[in-house]
């Protein structure tokens, strides 16, 4: 893992496999370490070992090249009963090929999300096709997810329906004492004044990152998040920025020259700690995001969630009701934030959507899986 999602996802399984006698060995594939420090202290992990990454370009090929090179070397120097992968990163990726190479079964934690769609999210869901194709163990979040791996012929007794362990993180990092006792961010220069700009009104949660995102549509999302924080002076925003320079530009650039009042209504801030993300998140009205992580989180606590994206790999949370997909547009966002406004009961039955993602006890099924399948062969 290297990712925030990833880091946040995996360390209820990391946990879990510890917990049981086994060893696991964990393995940091080297991206955004200002965002995934941060993650292994929460967590209380620390990484086995690192990948040194000295990326010379932000092209795939590029990194993709990297990544096995690199991995392959450090599976044949470990040699691994297993590897296990989350999610559709380029590293998942090539964790999983380089595994194979080497006759190494891989497990892939999050396995059968698609959106159908092969450029969106790109290239994300290549990635997941491809991690797919190499697994023997696919532990699918949803019913839905396990029927998308069926459809692509995936034998049915390699799939096992474990429910995501998004949720298992959120129950640790909210009821571990250990977890639930570490210092937020609330009261950090960067989010100095919330509290008091917050009363009596309502906080919107944003982010936004992703790759196909960039550009004009993160241009759209952060022009229409301009407009709405000027036309209604009950709104509240906190919008975590992305490391990449490319989104911190953008962002920068929009949200300049803002008239005072409105300027203390917006809090751009570096990315933020777990604690505080779950606390921002329990308290705000609404989500705006093209995260995949973060629309589970919002739907762990029943806060309603617009996702800025043109395609999900996620319809479980558009079909319980908690989320919308409406895209970067800036009349479709402007009109899903009016008619939620308006609509006092559609507000009212997003908030009250179950939860599709599963019971926050997703690790130690994948952990019995684990044992149960090593101990047979």
């Amino acid at each position: 893992m290297g990712t925030r999602p990833e880091i946040i996802k995996m360390a209820p399984v990391y946990y879990a496999l510890k917990d049981d006698g086994l060893e696991p060995l964990l393995l940091h594939t080297g991206q955004h370490e200002d965002m995934a420090d941060p993650m292994y202290r929460f967590f209380k992990i620390l990484p086995d070992y690192s990948l040194p990454l000295q990326r010379t370009s932000d092209a795939l090929h590029h990194l993709s090249a990297m990544l096995l090179e690199k991995l392959g070397a450090a599976f044949e120097a470990v040699k691994p009963a297993a590897v296990l992968v989350h999610g559709d990163t380029a590293s998942a990726a090539m964790a999983a090929l380089a595994a194979f190479y080497q006759h190494i079964p891989v497990g892939h934690v999050e396995a059968g999300l698609r959106s159908h769609n092969r450029f969106n999210p790109f290239p994300e869901e290549k990635n997941r096709e491809l991690i797919g194709r190499l697994a023997d163990w696919h532990f699918a979040p949803t019913d839905n997810a396990r029927f998308n791996l069926l459809r692509e012929n995936v034998e049915g007794d390699r799939i096992h329906m474990v429910g995501n362990t998004i949720v298992d993180a959120v129950r640790l990092a909210t009821t571990d004492p250990e977890l639930a006792g570490n210092p937020d961010e609330l009261s950090s220069p960067q989010l100095r004044g919330l509290h008091h700009v917050l009363a009596g009104r309502r906080l919107v949660f944003i982010t936004a990152h992703r790759r196909e995102n960039l550009g004009h549509p993160l241009m759209s999302i952060s022009t229409t998040v301009r407009k709405l924080l000027m036309a209604d002076e009950d709104l509240v925003i906190v919008w975590p920025v992305h490391s990449n320079p490319k989104i911190r530009a953008t962002v920068d650039e929009v949200f300049t020259d803002l008239p005072e009042e409105v300027s203390a209504r917006i809090f751009l801030t570096r990315p933020l700690n777990y604690s505080t993300t779950l606390q921002l998140l329990r308290q705000s009205w609404l989500v705006l995001t093209d995260s995949g992580g973060i629309q589970e989180e919002a739907a762990c606590l029943h806060v309603p969630v617009l996702i800025l994206r043109e395609a999900t790999e996620r319809p479980e949370l558009v079909a319980s009701g908690g989320g919308r997909l409406i895209g970067t547009e800036s009349s479709a966002i402007i009109g899903a934030v009016d008619a939620l406004r308006a609509d006092a009961q559609a507000y009212a039955a997003m908030r009250a959507a179950a939860n599709p993602f599963g019971d926050g006890f997703a690790a130690a099924r994948i952990k019995e899986i684990l044992i149960r399948s090593m101990h047979d062969s």
